[in-house]
């Protein structure tokens, strides 16, 4: 699931005569015409292989080790009917890729032309079974797959599940980021036998609260998978996790290279000024009318009602303007956290949108959501859950962990926004306390004259042009010591909000203490958390002294604010919608990593900043060779999606709006689609592809010749691979 940007659209004719909506977005005729030189183009072959059901995305896709594929259905349609009206994961029966580098073991399936079609799991080989639906009884009927629970053991969902064997439960008023277990999406499996056959499959369930599960499966003798959901648990409602706070909107995630499964958390609420602004910006206007983002509002009773308010007190002048905070809408389900942290319930908005008391008890700190979330000790009883603060606070998409065990590659979705280096003093997993792990934080900078406005004024086109870039260091800390900055906010509550920024006491008159308090932070900052003026002074302290030159109270800055700290320094925070970024297992110099950019538009296709080059809506997939410090420092076009003006005939076939990126063991690339609806295709279904390179990365070129050579030795002297389908890593 990702952030709306300013450019997306409603759903076409096809979708919309199937009810499709999609909130927030624009309608197909008002997109401005464009054709981009080079949209859409494939450097290699792209081959569909399956289309998913009406509504959902395709998210959380996993090979296993005989090649057998597995995804998530996400947030599908409840017109579709069984079995894919609700949200699941499932795998492909009866097909297994052969990992040799070629798109000829499976056949492509067509585009779905029928509402039959378009409701349908489909593919050319295999067909989708599922494993398991999100909100299943576990734990002997205790817990329900996805959901998290109160510490009490109530699940927290604003409607008690359909059951008619389980007891009623009661359930929350007030605002929720997606229906709870509405929306799976990583799905990493770790292996409990040699063989592969068995082991524990991890999930992302992109709430918030988040969560992430972990469920037994295993293979039979007839390549088929199973579930085991009486054995099943929901990591999140672990004391492991309890003791960072939970977690929110986990989305993509990574395999480690120790073998553990890394979650992300895509907190969309942490932008604290509005797309190309900065905080600099707002210390020039003496006001952040216009400017502010959601960060400001986390502890705000009621946060997600802000940008109504904001329009209410501009219609009332007590605004100059009206303005929507970016991320507002993602401060939905910050309430329910506070009760997954044993808050009173106090109904913060009910079915009649009424007020009521502000949180004075338990409340969430902003500042432990946005992390990269490791599972450590996977086949354990309970996995101990250790969140990574030290590699930075972002959306975060997906993380890419190399083969050095050191380096880190993440991508941050929404609008005008990072990919992150983080790079370890030693090997992670060496660290006796995952606490002590320490390195060096980094942000990226688009240094080449192409990917700006050529004199002439042309734009260049994003399929001709490859990035180059440097990477500027933030700031260096342990994971230890960034945590201990955060604990310094564990205890701020909405009354704070209140009685911090408003003259009026609540008590006596909420009405007015909330609208002061409001135009307080809107004009000044929320002085609950980290200060404008502290991230002003750390930058100027940067530019002065280098980022080890700061002082020791500011160091924190470019951990706990890294999106805001890395725009005061140059850094290019432009890219929109950067969702995807993998490489092949213990990836190593030589080998690729793949960076999906969802939409190429807004702040990369704007007139300012280090990138302004044509616009192209349906997306970019950029790959970029490790050198052998496992640096990045160029990314390659290889794959561009439609302009949303094309022709069907163009756009049908073409990849539109890149989500996760999954690179298997032979180079080839796993892309999946979250464009639901919107213009230039016939259909409004999206898919997976098998994007195939016309050359691969050192690491698969070495895997393929191992192979040759491994079926040579087993007499197999034609080198054909046939019944191969060992060897490598686990994906």
């Amino acid at each position: 699931m990702v952030e709306f940007s300013r450019r997306q659209l409603m759903a076409t004719s096809v979708a919309a005569s199937l009810g499709a909506t999609v909130p927030g977005v624009v309608a197909a005729e008002e997109v401005e015409e464009s054709d981009t030189p080079g949209a859409p183009s494939v450097k290699g072959d792209l081959k569909r292989f399956s289309t998913t059901a009406f509504g959902a995305e395709v998210t959380g896709p996993f090979v296993f080790e005989d090649g057998s594929l597995l995804y998530s259905l996400q947030h599908p349609s409840e017109e579709n009917g069984d079995p894919f009206g609700r949200a699941a994961v499932g795998y492909f029966s009866g097909f297994q890729f052969d990992f040799d580098g070629d798109n000829d073991d499976f056949d492509e399936i067509g585009i779905p032309e029928t509402e039959e079609e378009q409701r349908d799991v489909r593919a050319g080989s295999g067909d989708y079974e599922i494993l398991f639906y999100g909100r299943e009884p576990i734990n002997g009927g205790d817990e329900l797959l996805g959901v998290t629970q109160t510490p009490d053991g109530t699940d927290i969902m604003r409607e008690s599940p359909e059951d008619p064997e389980r007891e009623e439960r009661p359930y929350f008023a007030g605002t929720q980021y997606g229906l709870a277990a509405s929306n799976p999406d990583c799905n990493q499996f770790v292996p409990s036998n040699d063989e592969g056959t068995e082991g524990y499959l991890f999930t992302n369930w992109e709430n918030s609260p988040g969560s992430v599960s972990r469920v037994p499966i295993s293979q039979d003798e007839d390549g088929e998978w199973h579930a085991d959901l009486e054995n099943a648990m929901n990591l999140t409602n672990t004391e492991s996790l309890r003791a960072h706070g939970g977690t929110r909107i986990n989305c993509y995630g990574d395999l480690s290279p120790w073998g553990t499964m890394v979650s992300a958390e895509e907190n969309y609420s942490h932008p604290r000024v509005n797309l190309t602004a900065k905080v600099s910006d707002i210390a020039e206007a003496g006001s952040g009318l216009g400017l502010v983002g959601a960060a400001h509002f986390w502890n705000r009773p009621n946060p997600s009602e802000i940008s109504d308010a904001i329009s209410t007190y501009a219609e009332e002048d007590y605004l100059d303007e009206d303005f929507s905070p970016q991320g507002y809408w993602s401060l939905t389900g910050v309430e329910f956290l506070a009760y997954y942290l044993g808050s009173d319930q106090n109904d913060q908005v009910d079915d009649q949108n009424l007020r009521t008391s502000p949180i004075d008890d338990v409340y969430p700190n902003p500042y432990r959501y946005g992390y990269f979330v490791d599972f450590r000790e996977p086949t354990a009883d309970e996995p101990e859950a250790v969140k990574y603060y030290v590699m930075g606070r972002a959306a975060w998409e997906a993380p890419d962990f190399e083969g050095d065990l050191k380096t880190v590659y993440g991508c941050s979705d929404g609008d005008s926004k990072g990919i992150y280096k983080f790079v370890a003093d030693e090997p992670i997993p060496d660290y006796d306390d995952p606490m002590d792990v320490a390195g060096t934080l980094y942000a990226p900078k688009i240094t080449n004259d192409e990917a700006s406005v050529e004199d002439s004024g042309q734009r260049n086109s994003p399929a001709d042009v490859p990035l180059e870039v440097e990477w500027l260091e933030l700031g260096h800390a342990t994971n230890a010591e960034v945590e201990s900055w955060i604990d310094d906010y564990d205890n701020v509550t909405q009354v704070d909000y209140l009685e911090a920024h408003a003259e009026t006491n609540w008590a006596d008159d909420p009405a007015t203490a909330l609208r002061e308090a409001d135009l307080e932070v809107i004009h000044n900052g929320n002085s609950n958390y980290i200060d404008n003026r502290d991230i002003v002074r750390w930058a100027e302290q940067y530019e002065e002294n280098g980022p080890n030159g700061v002082d020791e109270e500011l160091r924190r800055v470019p951990f706990l604010e890294t999106r805001a700290a890395a725009k005061e320094v140059g850094a290019s925070i432009e890219f929109n919608k950067a969702e995807g970024v993998d490489s092949v297992d213990d990836a190593g110099p030589g080998d690729y990593v793949y960076f999906g950019i969802s939409e190429f538009n807004d702040a990369l296709a704007d007139d300012e900043g280090d990138v302004q080059m044509d616009r192209v809506d349906g997306g970019v997939v950029y790959r970029a060779e490790l050198e052998d410090d496992y640096n990045v420092s160029e990314l390659e076009p290889v794959i561009v999606g439609p302009d949303f003006t094309d022709p069907p005939e163009d756009a049908d076939d073409a990849l539109r709006n890149i989500d996760n990126v999954y690179t298997m063991r032979d180079g080839r690339v796993l892309c999946c689609e979250d464009g639901f609806g919107g213009p230039a295709r016939s259909y409004p279904n999206d898919g997976l592809y098998v994007y195939q390179p016309e050359s691969v990365g050192k690491t698969v070129s070495d895997y393929l010749s191992q192979s040759d050579e491994d079926d040579d030795e087993d007499g197999d002297e034609d080198g054909d691979h046939e019944g191969d389908d060992e060897g490598g890593d686990e994906d």
